[in-house]
């Protein structure tokens, strides 16, 4: 199928997210990927294996509209509402990325070097994904939350908690992207 629409403008998808969450928060509920999947978790049986998993899930049902409309939207999104416009790098970040063996670097929203279904065959790029699935996990368990659920519930709600974390996820974005990443690849 053609693409022929372009991805919505900050003005249009800005507003949907500020009514999301004046509904959310009329409605006594907070958003967060996080607590979608330790939902999940919960009903695929964690619980039996950790006390963090063990709640009353089913008062929690309705996050899985969260992520149903994640993978909705996600597709709807990248078949519909994506163009085949190239990410707009700075030229100075693409010749640093090739130099890391990263090639047409801009050319997808995410490396295919390293999100692709030919990367996981490479033993040091399953590795990496593992290993920092791990940390994300440890991170927004330990950070009480996710990106999603500090920098959009927690900083709308003027949560001082979440202004921290989110100062923290851009500070370990920044080393990771400025510093250990180089020495990765």
């Amino acid at each position: 199928m053609e693409h022929i629409l372009n991805p919505w403008p900050w003005y249009v998808s800005g507003p949907l997210i500020a009514l999301v969450m004046a509904l959310l928060l009329y409605f006594g509920k907070t958003f967060g990927m996080s607590s979608n999947l330790r939902t999940l978790c919960a009903i695929g049986g964690a619980g039996k294996f950790s006390s963090f998993f063990k709640f009353n899930w089913k008062s929690q049902l309705w996050n899985l509209t969260v992520v149903l409309g994640a993978i909705i939207g996600g597709f709807i999104a990248t078949q519909y509402l994506s163009n085949d416009s190239k990410t707009d790098l700075n030229p100075k970040t693409v010749v640093e990325l090739q130099n890391m063996g990263f090639k047409n670097a801009g050319a997808t929203l995410v490396p295919d070097k390293m999100f692709s279904i030919e990367a996981i065959n490479s033993p040091k790029i399953l590795l990496i994904l593992i290993i920092g699935g791990i940390l994300v996990g440890f991170g927004t368990r330990y950070a009480g939350g996710c990106t999603s659920g500090h920098a959009i519930t927690g900083l709308s709600s003027l949560q001082k908690p979440s202004l921290i974390a989110v100062i923290g996820f851009f500070v370990g974005g920044l080393i990771m992207a400025n510093l250990i990443l180089p020495l990765i690849f």
